[in-house]
């Protein structure tokens, strides 16, 4: 017995010398003094050292001292123009589409947070636009997927109402011709690859490109994710920033193609539509695209649902939320992320630049074909028919149509020409995504 407990006795103060936490007090010295000589190692800077380090991280010096070798928050290479002369340029453009949203007032809900995105996307060293960055996950979670441009459909489903199409269904002529834009932009593109060395767009590519001409940026966003993800970032741009600036681009080409006394044509009243008329309508579409064009009721069923729950009335809570605070939520988001695409090393090259090109031509060519259609309906028409309603023919609304309004008024104060215009522009939202199921059909 005596012996057992002088082997537990034994075992206990072994194990109380060895364990760590009643080491003695020269050990616990040794290891704070190895503590002491690791702290020692660093390397010990000065003061100017210090402020030196501090510089090379500035944006100034990211500006004043471009390097080979460097890349963006996604991986891609940096041109030493554009980590330094490119981002300036694109940061003093960010600055002029504030002008023209703020000064101009051209579509600010638009423009500002695109033109904001733009600035953001131009920062260095930030990697803003990086998967993990703060407009890169924004781009990521809606956009890239298509999930933004089909809420943005629901809302301006909501917000529209579609009575002026259905009192007057032959305005939808002039949706249609204004898709002409679309299709000219399409043989455009396909034409620049062929006789171009600058660019070499597929006919996919091209497709994608083509729908800028409606002015649709969620129709350009959804159809680019599909037939061609590497250029979405520009026809995003493109689409967006062109149905910014209908203010500035459309008058000029309606006032070429019309006299000023076509311009003073007063429409007749639109007839009263009944609600019933209302709610068909919308499934009517529907039902024709499930039909006729499945490819396209993704885009039509996001309108006419939004338009549906509007003219039930029954669901205020759910419509009121469409029309206000979702599109609202989501047109910030899109509007930023769209906006990171206006970064230099994407912007500031020949492919982009070609789509922007081709993207005012198409535009141009869409506005002109609406006017152009509504004088030839003019002559034959009972009622007469203002030709500056057909450039609302293009998608966006409501701009098209608050264009195609001030324009009348300009000519004749007294001349008030939005309802008929909302017409051709719901037609051409309507139409817009018809190309869209036509061009996504081609391919599938």
């Amino acid at each position: 017995m005596k012996n057992l407990i002088f082997v537990l006795l034994t075992l206990f103060a072994i194990s109380f010398v060895a364990n760590p936490l009643y080491a003695s007090s020269s050990e616990a010295n040794t290891v704070s003094t190895q503590k002491i000589v690791k702290v020692d190692q660093h390397e010990v800077k000065s003061i100017s050292q210090m402020f030196r380090n501090f510089y090379k991280t500035t944006g100034i010096y990211a500006f004043l001292n471009p390097r080979d070798g460097v890349a963006n928050a996604l991986g891609e290479p940096l041109s030493k123009f554009a980590q330094s002369w490119g981002r300036i340029i694109m940061i003093l453009i960010t600055f002029l589409l504030f002008y023209l949203a703020i000064a101009k007032g051209f579509e600010p809900l638009l423009l500002l947070p695109i033109a904001f995105g733009g600035l953001l996307a131009n920062i260095p060293l930030a990697d803003i636009i990086g998967h993990g960055g703060f407009i890169g996950t924004l781009f990521d979670a809606g956009i890239k997927n298509e999930l933004f441009p089909l809420i943005i459909f629901m809302g301006v489903g909501a917000m529209t109402d579609f009575g002026p199409l259905i009192a007057n269904p032959k305005t939808a002529l002039l949706g249609a011709a204004a898709q002409f834009g679309i299709f000219g932009s399409l043989v455009g593109a396909v034409a620049l690859s062929q006789y171009t060395p600058f660019f070499d767009f597929t006919l996919k590519q091209a497709s994608a490109i083509s729908i800028i001409g409606g002015a649709d940026g969620p129709t350009s966003i959804f159809v680019a994710s599909k037939l061609s993800p590497e250029l979405m970032g520009a026809i995003a741009v493109a689409a967006y920033s062109y149905m910014a600036l209908v203010p500035i681009i459309q008058p000029p080409i309606m006032n070429l193609f019309t006299t000023k006394e076509e311009r003073k044509i007063k429409m007749v009243q639109l007839r009263d539509v009944g609600k019933l008329e209302k709610l068909m309508f919308p499934l009517v579409v529907l039902m024709l695209s499930i039909l006729i064009l499945p490819q396209s009721t993704p885009l039509i069923g996001a309108l006419t649902f939004g338009n549906f729950a509007r003219v039930s009335g029954v669901v205020d809570r759910l419509s009121g939320t469409m029309q206000n605070a979702l599109i609202n939520i989501v047109t910030i988001f899109l509007g930023l992320g769209v906006g990171s695409k206006l970064a230099a090393e994407k912007f500031l090259i020949a492919d982009t630049l070609g789509i922007l090109a081709l993207g005012l031509i198409a535009f141009a060519i869409g506005t002109a074909a609406g006017v152009i259609m509504a004088k030839i309906m003019n002559k034959f028409s009972k009622d007469p028919i203002n030709p500056l309603i057909g450039s609302a023919g293009v998608s966006a609304v409501p701009m098209a149509a608050r264009v195609s309004n001030k324009v009348g008024m300009d000519n004749d104060p007294t001349n008030m020409l939005l309802m008929h215009a909302m017409g051709p522009n719901v037609a051409g939202v309507i139409g817009s995504a018809v190309a869209a199921g036509v061009l996504l059909s081609i391919f599938k």
